[in-house]
């Protein structure tokens, strides 16, 4: 069997429609699947067991299983219950390392970009513990993925015990179906497309600073199914293991971001832009942009989509249907 962690999640969700569309049906999910209709995201899959975090201690023991996708995590980069967050994203994190060190089952988890910070040691994915340790994270979130990328790496470097295969992928700004019950997290897009498609005016946020024009803050957005596709290969290929970015490796901005959801629908721009609130412009980020040589040099091959045909396949494909659920 498979388990996926946060796999009635957003990323996790389409882990395991690829997962099942790849003819696999062993899957266990552990997730809370709560009363926002987040069931939604797995409606059309086959899975054997749905376990909830508190309880998977006690269904892991004495079971085998292929390997473990952790994506569960408490993804809010606004979180501010630091207990709660160190718990759920760190302390659960390690318990799951240890179990899979101990039955040297594949681990392949979810960091995240949050941990570069403002970005201003760049955006190398180094896992040293040298490199990793100058690294400065914004928020409670990328803070505590942070924290378990450094206690992997540390491993690594007294020589610990590790699984037979570890990933540690430090996704970017991800985007695409099975979104819709992250709220405010949501990418822009998907918050924004009724409005688009509506032909209302649509707002993003005026430049704070020189030489950057409105709404050009960038950001390296990569579709779901590319994140999907770096997944399934590193299933594939057990020798490949370390911590990698996965983005495009491109920044692109909000304004061509949503611009291509005008061109999808054939619709005529309609973008107006306004300040900043006061209190988020001293820690926004106006620049991320992946690194993804290592991921390469490793050996994976599968591209990237462009901005412009992932906003079109998102648009025709999950945003302009009745059911938006993959």
């Amino acid at each position: 069997m498979l388990l996926v962690t946060g796999g009635a999640g957003f990323i996790g969700s389409n882990v395991v429609a690829a997962l099942n569309d790849s003819g696999r049906s062993d899957v266990v999910v552990c997730d809370l699947l709560g009363s926002d209709g987040k069931w939604r995201n797995l409606a059309k899959r086959q899975l054997v067991d749905i376990v909830p975090p508190a309880e998977l201690a006690d269904w892991l023991k004495g079971r085998k299983l292929d390997a473990v996708i952790h994506l569960g995590a408490i993804s809010e980069t606004t979180a501010t219950d630091g207990d709660l967050v160190i718990e759920t994203n760190f302390r659960f994190s390690m318990r799951l390392l240890d179990w899979c060190t101990a039955g040297a089952v594949p681990l392949i988890y979810a960091s995240s970009a949050a941990t570069y910070g403002d970005g201003a040691e760049g955006f190398d994915d180094d896992g040293s513990p040298a490199a990793l340790k100058k690294l400065r994270p914004m928020n409670l979130y990328g803070w505590s993925k942070h924290l378990f990328d450094l206690a992997v790496a540390e491993r690594i470097a007294r020589g610990e015990g590790l699984p037979p295969q570890w990933a540690g992928l430090k996704f970017f700004n991800v985007f695409g179906p099975n979104e819709y019950h992250k709220g405010a997290m949501m990418s822009v897009l998907a918050r924004r497309f009724d409005d688009v498609k509506a032909g209302r005016v649509v707002q993003l946020f005026k430049s704070h600073r020189d030489g950057i024009a409105d709404g050009d803050q960038r950001r390296d957005f990569i579709y779901v199914d590319d994140v999907v596709r770096v997944i399934l290969w590193l299933l594939a290929t057990p020798s490949v293991s370390g911590l990698f970015n996965v983005g495009t490796g491109k920044a692109r901005s909000f304004r061509e971001l949503m611009l291509a959801a005008y061109a999808a629908l054939g619709a005529r721009p309609n973008i107006e832009y306004i300040d900043m609130p006061e209190q988020i412009r001293g820690s926004y980020q106006y620049f991320t942009e992946s690194k993804v040589d290592r991921l390469h040099r490793a050996g994976y091959n599968g591209g990237f989509t462009t901005l412009e045909d992932a906003v079109k396949a998102y648009v025709g494909d999950f945003l302009e249907r009745p059911d938006r659920f993959r």
